[in-house]
C-alpha cells in the first residue's frame, strides 16, 4: 500500500504497519492530531527496531487509551489486524485490545495472521483466547485460510485450538476439500494425511438440487461406534475420491443426559501425573472428556489427585477455571517461568500461582470435589510423602514407621494451608527449581498419584466407619487415570562406572556414569510401567473400572520445553490418539454420566 494512502486518524493502528516506522526516524509525523503531537517526545532515529516499534506503539496508547480501539477507516481493522510480530500482539492485548474484533470485511485478527503467514502471531492470539473456529469473510474460517498456504504447523495448532476440520463455508467448501484443490503438490500429501488423522471428512460442495445427505456424509455422534472405517487412500492419485472418509470426531457432544444434579452412588477419582510444561497434554484430554459429555470436570469427578502440573491443574478444576483457559495460561506461563538457566527464579511461577489462585485463599475454602496434592517433604531421611488437602486428613490406626524421638515439625494444618503454597510445594522440581521450605517435588515419591489417591481413600472411608458414620461411606467406582504424554523408548549402550585404567576407560566412566543418573531419576519417576500394572490390577480386584489414557509421543520433550512448535506438535499427538482411542472415551462417558 502506498505510504499517505490511509487516513490520519489511527496512529497506533498505523503503528503496526512497518517494523521499520519510517514516521518515527527524524520528524513528528504530520497525520497525528495535534494534541498527540505536542505531547510525543522527539525521536531521532535513522532505523527502528521491532521492540523500539512496540514501546512506540505502547507510547502512544499511554497517551491517548483511545486509540487501542481505533478503526482504520479503509479496511476497518484494529490495531491488532496490523500487528506482525508476537510482541506486539501480546501487547496490544495486554493494553485490552479485543481479541475477536472483526474489520468490515468480517475477519479477525486471527484471520490475517493466518493469511500472512505469520505463525507466532497466530498462537499468542490462541493462548489469549482467540476463536479458532471464527467465520470471517464469505464464511471461511482460519483453517480455510490455512490450506492454502501450506503451514503444517500453523494446521495443527489450529485444529488442536479448536477448529473444526469440516466446517462449510458459503460456498460449501471445507478445509479439507480446500486442501485437495489449493495447497501445493509438494504438502498436499501430508495435509490431507494431517487431517485424515483426526476424524475429517471430504465434503463437497452443496449441489443445488440435491439433497445434503447425498453431497456429503450426515453428522454423527463424536465417539459414535458405528462409524464407517475409511477406505484405502492412494498417496500418489490425488482425486477428490482418495480422500478422507472418516467421520467427525471432534463435534460437540450430544450427551446422555448429564447426571450432574443428581447424588451418585458411587465415587469417581481422577488422577493426574506430573510433567511440568506437559501437562498441556493433560488438559487437553480433559477438554475432549468435557467435550465428549457436556459437563465440566469438577461435576464428573468426587476425587482429584495431581502431582506437580498436575497439583495445579486438580487445583484449576477445584477452582472452577476451564480446561481451555488453562491450555492459553500454560503456553503463556512458560514464558515467564522458564527464563535462564536451571535452576529457574521462582519469583514468576509463585505470582503465577498468586495469579491464578489468590494469595490469601485457603485449601478449604472450596470442599468440592476432594482434593490431594502430592508433597515430598525432605527435612528428614529416608523422605516422606505428604498429601495437601482441601479436607482434614483421615485418622489412620497403623503403628507409626519410625521412632518419634526426633522432633519434626508437624506439616501445616488444611484449613490453614494457602492454595499457592501448595502448588508450588508439589511443583518443587529439584534442579528446576529451589525447594519450596522443607517440601520438594512429589514426583520424587509419586509421580502418579493413583495408588497413593486410592490408599487415601480407603484410609478416609475407614475413618468414617470407626466414626460411626458408615452411612457416609461411598464405593469408589471409576478410576481415570492421566499422563502427560510416554516418550519414545531409546537404546542405552552403557551404564557401567568403574575405577578406569585409561583415558578410553574414563570416557567410558564418565558416560557410563551420566546413562546411570538418567536412569535412577527416570525410574524414581516414572509416571507408566509397573505403576500403571499395579494400579489397574488393584482396580481389577476390587471391581473398579480403571482407565489409563497417556499418549505416545514422538520425541522426548522436557518439563522445561518452550517451544510453542515443539508443544504444539505434542498436543497433536494427542489429538490422533483421542481420536484413535475413541471407542474407550466413548465408554468412559458413558460410565461417567451413569447415576
Amino acid at each position: 500500500m502506498r505510504r499517505g494512502a490511509l487516513p490520519c486518524t489511527w496512529p497506533a493502528a498505523r503503528a503496526m504497519r512497518r517494523s521499520w516506522w519510517s514516521w518515527c526516524s527524524t520528524a513528528t509525523p504530520r497525520w497525528m492530531s495535534l494534541t498527540t503531537r505536542e505531547r510525543l517526545p522527539s525521536i531521532t532515529l535513522s532505523r527502528v527496531t521491532i521492540p523500539r516499534c512496540c514501546r512506540c506503539a505502547e507510547m502512544i496508547i499511554s497517551m491517548d487509551s483511545s486509540q487501542i480501539h481505533s478503526k482504520d477507516p479503509r479496511y476497518g481493522a484494529s490495531p491488532l489486524h496490523w500487528a506482525k510480530n508476537a510482541e506486539m500482539t501480546r501487547m496490544l492485548l495486554k493494553r485490552g485490545c479485543d481479541v475477536n474484533g472483526t474489520s468490515s470485511a468480517g475477519n479477525t485478527a486471527l484471520h490475517v495472521a493466518v493469511m500472512r503467514n505469520r505463525f507466532d502471531c497466530a498462537m499468542v492470539l490462541l493462548t489469549h483466547g482467540a476463536n479458532a473456529d471464527a467465520r470471517g469473510e464469505h464464511g471461511n474460517t482460519p483453517l480455510h485460510l490455512a490450506m492454502s498456504k501450506d503451514n503444517v504447523e500453523m494446521i495443527k495448532a489450529l485444529i488442536v485450538f479448536g477448529a473444526e476440520v469440516d466446517t462449510r463455508n458459503d460456498f460449501g467448501e471445507t478445509p479439507t476439500l480446500l486442501a485437495s484443490k489449493i495447497s501445493k503438490l509438494v504438502t498436499r500429501k501430508a495435509i490431507l494425511t494431517l487431517l485424515r488423522t483426526v476424524g475429517a471428512e471430504y465434503c463437497f460442495p452443496h449441489i443445488h438440487g440435491v439433497p445434503m445427505e447425498q453431497g456429503s456424509a450426515a453428522p454423527r455422534h463424536p465417539f459414535s461406534l458405528e462409524r464407517a472405517q475409511p477406505p484405502p487412500i492412494s498417496l500418489n492419485n490425488l482425486e477428490l475420491q482418495d480422500l478422507m472418509h472418516i467421520s467427525r470426531a471432534r463435534k460437540p457432544a450430544f450427551i446422555l443426559g448429564s447426571m450432574r444434579d443428581e447424588k451418585r452412588s458411587h465415587d469417581h477419582l481422577l488422577c493426574l501425573d506430573g510433567g511440568g510444561v506437559k501437562g498441556l497434554v493433560i488438559i487437553q484430554l480433559l477438554i475432549a472428556i468435557e467435550k465428549a459429555s457436556g459437563v465440566a470436570t469438577k461435576d464428573l469427578f468426587d476425587w482429584v489427585a495431581g502431582t506437580s502440573t498436575g497439583g495445579i491443574l486438580a487445583l484449576a478444576i477445584l477452582h472452577s477455571k476451564s480446561m481451555a483457559y488453562m491450555r492459553g495460561v500454560y503456553f503463556r506461563m512458560k514464558d515467564e517461568v522458564f527464563r535462564g538457566s536451571r535452576p529457574y527464579e521462582s519469583g514468576p511461577l509463585e505470582e503465577f500461582l498468586k495469579r491464578e489462585f489468590g494469595e490469601h485463599t485457603k485449601m478449604t475454602d472450596v470442599k468440592k470435589p476432594k482434593v490431594m496434592l502430592t508433597g515430598t517433604l525432605s527435612d528428614r531421611q529416608p523422605a516422606e510423602l505428604h498429601l495437601f488437602r482441601n479436607y482434614d486428613a483421615p485418622e489412620t490406626v497403623r503403628e507409626p514407621r519410625f521412632n518419634q524421638n526426633v522432633n519434626l515439625r508437624p506439616p501445616t494444618q488444611p484449613s490453614d494451608q494457602l492454595v499457592w503454597r501448595a502448588a508450588r510445594s508439589s511443583g518443587a522440581a529439584p534442579t528446576y527449581f529451589r525447594p519450596n521450605g522443607r517440601f520438594l517435588d512429589g514426583g520424587l515419591l509419586a509421580n502418579n498419584p493413583t495408588l497413593d489417591a486410592m490408599t487415601e481413600i480407603h484410609e478416609y472411608n475407614q475413618d468414617l466407619i470407626r466414626k460411626g458414620q458408615a452411612n457416609k461411606v461411598k464405593k469408589l467406582s471409576i478410576v481415570v487415570s492421566l499422563g502427560t504424554g510416554r516418550s519414545p523408548q531409546v537404546p542405552v549402550t552403557c551404564v557401567d562406572v568403574f575405577r578406569p585404567s585409561n583415558p578410553w576407560e574414563l570416557a567410558k566412566t564418565v558416560f557410563g556414569a551420566k546413562e546411570l543418573g538418567k536412569m535412577v531419576v527416570d525410574c524414581c519417576t516414572d509416571p507408566d510401567g509397573r505403576a500403571v500394572d499395579r494400579a489397574r490390577a488393584w482396580c481389577e480386584m476390587v471391581g473398579i473400572q480403571y482407565f489409563r489414557l497417556n499418549p505416545q509421543l514422538g520425541t522426548d520433550i522436557m518439563l522445561d520445553e518452550v517451544s510453542d512448535t515443539v508443544l504444539v506438535n505434542a498436543l497433536w499427538e494427542t489429538e490422533v490418539y483421542i481420536y484413535e482411542h475413541r471407542e474407550e472415551f466413548q465408554k468412559l462417558i458413558q460410565l461417567l454420566l451413569s447415576p
